[in-house]
C-alpha cells in the first residue's frame, strides 16, 4: 500500500486511486509519478498494486468520491502482470452485471512496446471491459510505446495533460489553493528511526519457508549453489555460466518451460560507495514508519540494517528513470545542479536525459556522484521515494527433475560491455551470479519458481521441434532431458552459436542423446565459415523433415532466445517451408502458422 496524501483539509474531497499492474517496475514508477503529480495538484491520492488492493469489496461497493486510474503493462504473449492477475480474473467474471460500474469515472494508461505483436493488449482489453461494465471513461485509452521517438513519455506526457484538465474540471481543489511547484519537496513516504544498539544477529535473507508450501516471492527458498562453471573458453568474449542450485526440502516442483526467479544483490564496491556518498553507517539498524496508512515494503525486514537496504533492496545500479531526477530536483539548492535536474525532469529535456543517462547506461549511483551538492542535501527518509526496489530476474530452467532430482540448473550469459563511460557496464544479476563461488564456502540464493510461457505436449508420439540459439537452448535442454526420461524420442533441436569450438553449449550431452536415438540435432555456427549461417538457414534446408513432422505427425514448434531479428527470421523460414513442401501461397502459409499458434502448436519465448 502506498497512500501519498495526508488527511488534512488542504486537499480536494475527491480522491484519485492509481492502481498499477507492473512486471518490471516501469508501470509502478509511472503510477507513483502520477501520485506525486496529484499531490502537487492538491488532490487526495492513493497508489497501489492492483492485487494488493481489496478489490472485491471495493468494486462491489465503490465509494463515489474515488476515481480509479489504471496503469498497466503487458507481459509475455499479451498476459497481465503478476500483481494484477487476481483482479483480472475478478473483472472478467461472467457474473458481473453489465451496469456494475455505471457511476465510476475512470481512465486507463497502457505501457507497451509495438515491436511485440500483442502491443498494449492488457490496457486495450481493460478499457473495453470497463466500458462494458458501464464505467464512464474520462479519456481514450493511453497507449505508451517504447518504440516512440521520445520513448513512452511521447504518449504519457500529452495523455496526462489531458487527464489533469479533465480531472481538475470535474473535481477542483479547494478554492484559493495554488498547486505546488515541481521543485517543492513532498513529504517522504517513510521515516527512518535508527536504533542505538544492534539487534540480535539475524539472518535477514535466509529464513527457510515452512515445510509444506512451495516458496513464493515473499518466502523464497535459500538454495545452495552446487557449482558455477564457465562453459566458454577464457579467450571467448562472452562469459557464459552453467549454475546448479540444490532445492532439497523446498517442495519445488517444475516442468520444462518453467522459470526460476531470484533477486540479485548490488556489488560490494557499489554498496560501499553509496554509503560513503550519503554518509551512512552500513552496520546501523533502523525501523521504518510510514507517514500515512501504507505498509512497510514486504521485502524489508524490521528492524533492518543499512547494508541490507542498500545491498538487497535499493536499485542503485540501474539506469535511473525520469522520476529519479524529479525527486532529486526537490533537494537541490545549488543553482547549476537544480537547473540541470529540472531540465532532465521536463518533457523538453528528455533528449538530453537520454544522451546523459540511457545511451551510456549511466547508473543512479554515478548520477549521485555527478550531483555532489544535491547528494549532500539528501535526507535518508527520501531513499525509498528516490530509488525503486530491485526487481526479481527470471531464468529459463535448463534441467529436468527426472534427470537431476532436487536440482535446478540455469545457463547465464554474463552481461558486460563498454559504453562511452570509463567503467565497463555490467548486468546486475548475471554479474552477481557469476561472482558466487561455492568452493570458498556455502553460498545460498533465495529463489522461487514460476510457470513459464512454454508448455510441451503430453502425447508421447507428438514430435517436438525446438529452435534455441545461444542461451535460448536452456528451456529445450529441460524439455529434452524430461522427454528422453519419459521415452519420448521425437525431439528435433536446431542450435545456433558463433563457433563450434567456443560457444557450443551442452555439446557432449547432445552428442550422447543423438547416439542414444533420443533426438536429432541440427547446428548452425555463424562464424566458422566465410558466409554467416544462422538457425533460419538450417530450418529452410531441413524443409522435408519439418514438413513431414508438422503436416503429417502434428509436431509442435518452439522458438526461444534473443528477440532481435531471430524469431521473425525463423518464422519467415518456416513459412517458406510450408510454401515449398506444401505447395501453399504466402497467405496460406501465414494462415497455417496462425492456426498452429492458436492451437499452441507454435510457441515462442523471446527476450530483448
Amino acid at each position: 500500500t502506498l497512500i501519498l496524501s495526508d488527511s488534512n483539509d488542504k486537499m480536494s474531497t475527491h480522491a484519485l486511486l492509481v492502481l498499477y499492474g507492473s512486471q518490471t517496475g516501469t508501470a509502478q514508477d509511472t503510477a507513483e509519478r502520477i501520485g506525486r503529480q496529484a499531490q502537487r495538484r492538491r488532490m487526495r491520492v492513493r497508489v497501489e498494486a492492483l492485487d494488493s488492493y481489496n478489490n472485491f469489496h471495493f468494486w462491489a461497493n465503490y465509494p463515489f468520491n474515488m476515481s480509479p486510474l489504471f496503469v498497466c503493462a503487458t507481459t509475455g504473449q499479451g498476459d497481465p502482470p503478476d500483481n494484477m492477475k487476481t483482479f483480472w480474473r475478478f473483472l472478467f467474471r461472467k457474473s458481473l452485471p453489465a451496469d456494475s460500474l455505471c457511476r465510476l469515472d475512470s481512465a486507463v494508461l497502457g505501457l507497451g512496446d509495438s515491436s511485440y505483436p500483442k502491443f498494449n493488449f492488457v490496457a486495450k482489453k481493460l478499457h473495453k471491459r470497463l466500458l462494458l461494465l458501464g464505467a464512464n471513461m474520462l479519456l481514450p485509452v493511453g497507449l505508451a510505446d517504447d518504440q516512440h521517438d521520445l520513448g513512452p513519455d511521447g504518449v504519457i506526457d500529452p495523455w496526462l495533460i489531458s487527464f489533469w484538465q479533465k480531472a481538475l474540471s470535474l473535481y477542483p481543489p479547494p478554492a484559493g489553493l495554488a498547486p505546488l511547484r515541481e521543485e517543492e519537496k513532498l513529504p517522504p513516504r517513510y521515516v527512518f528511526h535508527f536504533l542505538d544498539e544492534v539487534p540480535d544477529k539475524q539472518t535477514e535473507h535466509l529464513q527457510t519457508p515452512d515445510n509444506k508450501a512451495p516458496p513464493t516471492p515473499l518466502q523464497p527458498f535459500p538454495a545452495g549453489v552446487v557449482f558455477n562453471q564457465r562453459v566458454t573458453p577464457p579467450s571467448h568474449f562472452q562469459d557464459v555460466r552453467h549454475i546448479e542450485f540444490d532445492i532439497t526440502g523446498s517442495n519445488i516442483q517444475y516442468s520444462p518451460g518453467d522459470v526460476v526467479m531470484m533477486r540479485p544483490c548490488n556489488a560490494a564496491e557499489d554498496v560501499e560507495q553509496f554509503c560513503q556518498l550519503l554518509k551512512l553507517g552500513p552496520e546501523r539498524y533502523f525501523t521504518l514508519t510510514p507517514t500515512d496508512s501504507s505498509t512497510v515494503p514486504a521485502h524489508l525486514p524490521q528492524p533492518c540494517s543499512v547494508r541490507f537496504l542498500v545491498e538487497q533492496f535499493l536499485d542503485i545500479s540501474a539506469v535511473p528513470r525520469r522520476s529519479f531526477f524529479e525527486v532529486l530536483a526537490t533537494f537541490a539548492t545549488n543553482e547549476l545542479e537544480l537547473d540541470k535536474l529540472l531540465e532532465f525532469s521536463s518533457a523538453q529535456g528528455q533528449d538530453g536525459l537520454h544522451s546523459y543517462c540511457n545511451r551510456p547506461h549511466r547508473t543512479a549511483l554515478e548520477v549521485l556522484a555527478d550531483f555532489p551538492h544535491t547528494t549532500a542535501e539528501l535526507s535518508i527518509d527520501c531513499l525509498l521515494d528516490l530509488f525503486p526496489e530491485i526487481q526479481p530476474r527470471s531464468f529459463s530452467i535448463a534441467s529436468s527433475l527426472l534427470q537431476h532430482p532436487n536440482r535446478i540448473q540455469i545457463l547465464v550469459a554474463v552481461v558486460k560491455y563498454k559504453s562511452m563511460l570509463f567503467k565497463p557496464r555490467k548486468g546486475l544479476c548475471s554479474s552477481w551470479l557469476a561472482s558466487l563461488d561455492p568452493s570458498k564456502g556455502d553460498v545460498y540464493v533465495p529463489l522461487w519458481v514460476k510457470k513459464g510461457s512454454l508448455s510441451f505436449p503430453q502425447d508421447p508420439d507428438t514430435p517436438v521441434i525446438m529452435v534455441g540459439p545461444g542461451t535460448g537452448v536452456a528451456p529445450f535442454r529441460s524439455a529434452i532431458q524430461e522427454r528422453a526420461a519419459q521415452g519420448k524420442m521425437a525431439n528435433v533441436l536446431f542450435f545456433g552459436c558463433r563457433s563450434e569450438s567456443k560457444d557450443f553449449y551442452c555439446r557432449s550431452e547432445w552428442e550422447e542423446k543423438v547416439q542414444a536415438g533420443q533426438m536429432i540435432l541440427v547446428t548452425a555456427f555463424s562464424r566458422d565459415q566465410e558466409e554467416k549461417i544462422y538457425v533460419q538457414h538450417r530450418v529452410k534446408e531441413q524443409s522435408k523433415l519439418l514438413w513431414d513432422l508438422i503436416a503429417k505427425k502434428n509436431a509442435f514448434f518452439y522458438i526461444a532466445g534473443n528477440a532481435k531479428q531471430m524469431p521473425a527470421s525463423v518464422c519467415d523460414a518456416l513459412k517458406e517451408v510450408f510454401q515449398k513442401e506444401g505447395g501453399m501461397s504466402e497467405n496460406q502459409a501465414q494462415e497455417m502458422l496462425d492456426a498452429m499458434e492458436k492451437a499452441k502448436r507454435f510457441q515462442s519465448e523471446t527476450w530483448s
